[in-house]
C-alpha cells in the first residue's frame, strides 16, 4: 500500500482513540456530563490533562499495528500523539 495512505489512516486511528479515551475517561470518572466536564476542565486549567489521559488508548493501538506489522500505520498513531502533545503545551503556555 501507498506509504501517505498507511501514515493517514494511522493517524485518523490515533485521534479517533484519542477522542474515545477522552470521552470515556469523563464518562466513567465524571459526576457531570461531557459538555459540563469540559467547561470545567477549561476553567480549571486541566484541559491538558483531560487530553493526557484520553491518548492512553494510543497505546494500545500503537502496540496493535506494530504486532501486525503495520509499522507505517504506527508511526501514524505516534504523528496523532504527538499532535496532542503540542495541543497540550499550547493549553499550558497560553
Amino acid at each position: 500500500m501507498n506509504t501517505r495512505k498507511e501514515l493517514l489512516i494511522g493517524f485518523i486511528v490515533g485521534i479517533i482513540a484519542n477522542t474515545i479515551g477522552t470521552l470515556l475517561y469523563i464518562l466513567l470518572f465524571s459526576d457531570l456530563g461531557i459538555p459540563e466536564t469540559f467547561q470545567a476542565a477549561v476553567q480549571q486549567g486541566h484541559i491538558g490533562s483531560l487530553l493526557a489521559l484520553g491518548a492512553i488508548l494510543n497505546l494500545l493501538a500503537f502496540f496493535l499495528f506494530l504486532r501486525i506489522r503495520r509499522d507505517n500505520r504506527a508511526k501514524g498513531v505516534l504523528f496523532a500523539t504527538i499532535l496532542t502533545a503540542l495541543l497540550i503545551l499550547y493549553y499550558k503556555v497560553f
